[in-house]
């Protein structure tokens, strides 16, 4: 880490981190560099010994399942408002040998509106994506997807519930965007070679699309601190 951290760690991460006995600065350092970069469990691991730090790479998966998820919400706290036209698409992602749904989207810019990954590529969950972005961020102007039937039914359904005026288009080319947006996301993944369960899934993703925004610069500025990718990372930990 590029600075020993001296604030208080939030409530939220104490508790997942008081039973793991290893120093945090560590702790940080593995779960950032494997949400950060294409690195396999044991390739942090031999990385870790070459510093003169022993442990087994198990230890830092069981640490990144722990520790992800609570930094994830730490940034959705802290996250940058983005803009009001939406592109979403959802990926494939294989967790336990079986395909599962990345339902994503992007603003305009390129800048990160949320993720939600799903065992079913529906209406329930692209449902379930919309609402909790919206709730997020608020109500887009518009919102342009691909011709899927589920995400259509998704946007119908919410604007006669809810009144809202959202323009919905369906255009292969308006969501280059983000198709191009997921490889930055699979290409960590990729290493992973899969995942062993939902929850796992769930929680590493959370750490790969975390750190994927923070590069964005979609992180709340750190008042007098230095604002590397690093230390916005390690930010969120206090």
């Amino acid at each position: 880490m590029t600075e020993t951290p001296t604030k208080t760690m939030n409530d939220a991460l104490s508790k997942v981190v008081k039973r793991l006995h290893y120093p945090l600065e560590v702790m940080l350092q593995c779960v950032r560099w494997y949400a950060a970069y294409p690195l396999s469990l044991r390739n942090l691991e031999e990385m870790m010994a070459e510093r003169g730090v022993s442990v087994d790479h198990t230890t830092v998966h069981r640490w990144a399942v722990k520790m992800l998820p609570v930094l994830a919400l730490m940034l959705r706290r802290r996250k940058r408002p983005v803009g009001l036209s939406w592109r979403m698409d959802e990926t494939y992602v294989k967790v336990a040998g079986q395909w599962k749904y990345l339902y994503r989207a992007v603003d305009k810019a390129g800048q990160t509106i949320d993720f939600l990954l799903r065992a079913h590529r529906d209406y329930a969950a692209a449902r379930c994506f919309f609402e909790r972005a919206i709730d997020l961020h608020g109500v887009p102007e518009k919102i342009t997807i691909d011709k899927s039937g589920a995400n259509t039914a998704a946007i119908q359904g919410m604007r006669a519930d809810s009144g809202a005026d959202i323009e919905m288009r369906q255009s292969k080319y308006l969501n280059n965007l983000i198709e191009q947006d997921h490889r930055a996301v699979k290409r960590l993944t990729r290493p992973m070679l899969g995942f062993k369960n939902f929850r796992c899934a769930r929680a590493l993703i959370a750490g790969i699309e975390t750190m994927h925004m923070i590069k964005k610069g979609q992180l709340d500025a750190i008042k007098d601190r230095a604002s590397s990718s690093a230390d916005q990372f390690y930010s969120l930990a206090f």
